[in-house]
């Protein structure tokens, strides 16, 4: 069983009868027939698209999901001795892109039901150096934006969502990447929307900040050979975008697939004796980036599943602050106790096979080891 089966992905069929290969490798034979392989015409294409799918005035695109958020940040002013709020579970570009830039990660726990970061932590965490927050999608549903929105206004500090593992889901009907002053996501092709290698793109509707970030992502540059901000080499190729642009095609109904295989999988898993299952908060959707759940003895487990021909993965083992490269870089907002339901959450968490082409069949066979595997009837999904 593969974990995420890209191959499925490409025999599937569009409207027009090709394969979704034969429009990948169209869109590629384009670009090899036009030779603009930086900032070609796919790539101004893939900006409109994906902005007006997500409903903002712009989006750039960009090299990664690390450099959108590097760049979110520059683009903010973020530097020496800056704090910037944000979640210790998550993947490291989530901090190392703050501490990159000489500021202070600052970390508040999690929320437990959704492991994104907890808005009733957030306040307390805000101080006369806070010059951003940046909560994490986690999973495939939204931050609770709802509740760190109206916070941040009230110190007048920018927000930018890590939506790398949330394009496509939705709260209360606005998309990811729609819900704070700047989105970000990523290319990666592991993504609910994937290239073939690296890649990410910022969204937002200010006007100034989409300029900004469109110039820190060419070098600075404002007109040829001349810089006005410092920048870095953060443009997408022009083939990766041709890539995704033909991956588009079916990502609104991978979407809804991937909503309709989560809930499916989080009841047969009921069903077999596991006793809580995938929970949104009202209001949102979840594009299931990663289907996880928590159990006891996650080694035992892990290689039990591995023996009945069933992969998993592990995110996250390591929160950010325990990351040997960011220690003594950041701090904890909750002083004393080092963000327990996060560190709680490292230690269980297990990922399991889920794509947008899991069958039927594959979903009982993961449902039915897992529970072989358990070594707990508690073991709880998230």
């Amino acid at each position: 069983m593969q974990f995420i089966d890209l191959t499925a992905q490409q025999k599937q069929l569009l409207p027009d009868g090709r394969s979704l290969r034969n429009a990948i490798d169209g869109r590629i034979a384009a670009v090899l027939d036009h030779g603009q392989y930086i900032l070609g015409p796919e790539v101004v294409e893939l900006e409109k698209r994906l902005a007006a799918y997500v409903g903002v005035n712009y989006c750039i695109a960009l090299a990664s999901g690390t450099d959108a958020l590097l760049i979110s940040l520059m683009a903010l002013g973020v530097q020496l001795g800056d704090e910037v709020i944000t979640t210790p579970f998550s993947f490291i570009s989530t901090a190392e892109t703050i501490a990159l830039l000489g500021a202070v990660p600052v970390y508040v726990d999690i929320d437990p039901v959704t492991y994104n970061l907890d808005p009733s932590l957030l306040e307390r965490a805000i101080t006369a150096r806070t010059k951003a927050i940046v909560p994490v999608s986690l999973y495939g549903q939204p931050a609770d934006f709802a509740a760190i929105n109206p916070i941040a206004a009230r110190h007048g500090i920018p927000v930018i969502e890590d939506g790398a593992q949330s394009f496509g889901s939705t709260q209360h009907g606005r998309y990811s990447c729609s819900l704070s002053t700047i989105g970000t996501t990523s290319f990666f092709p592991s993504k609910p929307l994937g290239g073939y290698g690296d890649g990410g793109a910022c969204f937002t509707s200010d006007r100034v900040l989409a300029e900004r970030i469109r110039r820190i992502s060419r070098h600075g540059q404002s007109r040829r050979y001349f810089h006005t901000d410092l920048g870095v080499n953060g443009r997408i190729d022009t083939l990766q975008a041709a890539i995704v642009l033909a991956k588009f095609e079916v990502f609104e109904t991978e979407v809804e697939a991937r909503g309709r295989i989560g809930a499916s999988l989080s009841s047969r898993l009921q069903a077999a004796g596991i006793k809580s299952t995938p929970q949104l908060v009202p209001g949102n959707t979840s594009v299931y980036a990663q289907f996880t759940i928590e159990v006891e003895n996650r080694p035992a487990v892990q290689a039990s599943l591995k023996e009945q021909g069933i992969p998993s993965s592990v995110h996250y083992p390591t929160l950010l602050y325990q990351q040997p490269g960011l220690v003594g870089l950041g701090r904890c907002s909750q002083q004393s106790c080092g963000c327990p339901l996060a560190l709680s959450a490292s230690e269980r968490v297990l990922s399991l096979p889920f794509h947008p082409y899991l069958t039927e069949a594959e979903q009982e066979r993961i449902a039915v080891a897992v529970a072989v595997s358990s070594s707990t009837p508690q073991s709880a999904v998230i």
